[in-house]
């Protein structure tokens, strides 16, 4: 069955969720959803699965190592609280970092009942997530963790000469988030610099081509540097992936991390939120 799945819809299932952009989305079952991606309930819910039980995998994998284990168990976070975590498609991905740190608690710490919560949605900006912010805040998280810029960095057209979000607004819209956040929830923040893309692969890509649109590493480092400066807790996954991403860590496509670069991500968090890596 699941040599014969089309890839654009493994593609489409991992990376788009229609739930999170239409709010009377969130109440449709399975087949209704599976109408949306076109493709009968059963093929949904077999890639959904499919995509379950490889990030479940990875996080296994992941506690195989006693040490990072051991790490897991001292994540301060509690029995019975809520982590949201806050994105763009490289947290709405259903192989994401966040959805192997889901796993990693599910696995390492049934009992605790950590509850998560996706709240990544694929395209959106700092604007867009400041929009949804509030109803967000709402459902009064302990945890917030925050990955986002790196669609504000994108450009669009030919030579294009800005930024689709301007530096100056993302650090406003980060600033009015940051106000909602201390003033509606008592939670935590922790701040991650977005990664930085393969800039070569990503010019290559055949769909971002024909859109025109295209992302620079400069753009994407400004955004981190930025982050790097507030007083919040900060994870700065740049540091993991150097001023242009890994090759391992990055898709076909130059812009999207691929498992390999989740884990660098996921395993970074893990080590800043229990005292740094040893050594």
């Amino acid at each position: 069955m699941e040599s014969a799945l089309n890839p654009q819809w493994i593609k489409l299932v991992q990376n788009q969720h229609p739930e999170k952009l239409l709010p009377f989305a969130r109440h449709l079952d399975d087949n209704a959803l599976a109408a949306i991606y076109g493709m009968d309930a059963n093929t949904y819910l077999t890639i959904k699965s499919l995509l379950a039980q490889q990030v479940r995998d990875t996080a296994q994998q992941l506690l195989e190592d006693q040490e990072f284990a051991d790490r897991v168990d001292h994540l301060p976070f509690k029995a019975d609280q809520t982590v949201i975590g806050v994105g763009e498609s490289t947290t709405d991905d259903l192989l994401s970092w966040f959805e192997i740190l889901r796993h990693l608690l599910e696995l390492q710490r049934p009992q605790d009942r950590i509850r998560l919560i996706n709240e990544g949605v694929s395209g959106h900006t700092s604007t867009q997530v400041l929009g949804r912010f509030s109803g967000i805040a709402a459902r009064q998280p302990d945890w917030i963790l925050f990955m986002i810029g790196s669609n504000d960095a994108l450009r669009v057209g030919p030579d294009s000469t800005k930024t689709q979000v301007s530096l100056e607004e993302t650090a406003r819209n980060v600033t009015e988030i940051r106000r909602i956040a201390a003033t509606r929830t008592k939670s935590w923040r922790v701040w991650m610099t977005p990664p930085t893309i393969d800039e070569e692969r990503m010019a290559a890509f055949p769909f971002f081509q024909q859109a025109q649109i295209s992302w620079r590493n400069a753009d994407i480092l400004a955004i981190g540097e930025m982050i790097r400066h507030l007083s919040d807790l900060v994870i700065d996954v740049q540091t993991r992936f150097g001023r242009q991403a890994p090759a391992a860590f990055i898709g076909m496509d130059g812009v999207h991390p691929t498992i390999a670069g989740h884990k660098a991500i996921v395993t970074l968090l893990v080590e800043e939120l229990t005292g740094g890596k040893a050594g």
